[in-house]
């Protein structure tokens, strides 16, 4: 038999979901172009994956929380390896992106205001 789902969870994944997609219009907005949305690999999963105007590749973790400072308080050092990770996993398998720059980034929604785009947000160790 199933479980029911967990409200408290769906409500989260949906705000989620309506996060990185004010994400995707505001880096489309600056000329960015999604190279990928949700991009699983074994390291874990990244939120979106672009392209800048200048050819920077850029892994971005999308936050949603209350208030700017709690998204951004939210990205923790932990969580910033995984991505790293993660990213290097995704370009071993992208040949023609190696020779590109890559940045980490962080777009930050807070409730009833724009995205915040925070480019260079972490650097991985």
């Amino acid at each position: 038999m199933r479980a029911e789902p967990n409200p408290v969870r769906l409500a989260a994944e949906r705000r989620g979901r309506r996060a990185e997609a004010w994400a995707v219009m505001l880096l489309l907005c600056k000329g960015y172009r999604i190279l990928g949305r949700r991009v699983k690999t074994h390291a874990g999963e990244i939120d979106l994956i672009a392209r800048s105007p200048v050819g920077v590749v850029c892994f971005v973790e999308v936050k949603a929380r209350d208030v700017y400072d709690r998204a951004g308080e939210s990205l923790l050092p932990r969580q910033q390896a995984r991505i790293a990770r993660a990213a290097e996993l995704y370009l071993a398998s992208r040949q023609g992106l190696r020779g590109r720059g890559v940045r980490f980034d962080a777009v930050l929604v807070a409730k009833g205001k724009l995205p915040r785009h925070v480019k260079g947000a972490w650097r991985p160790e």
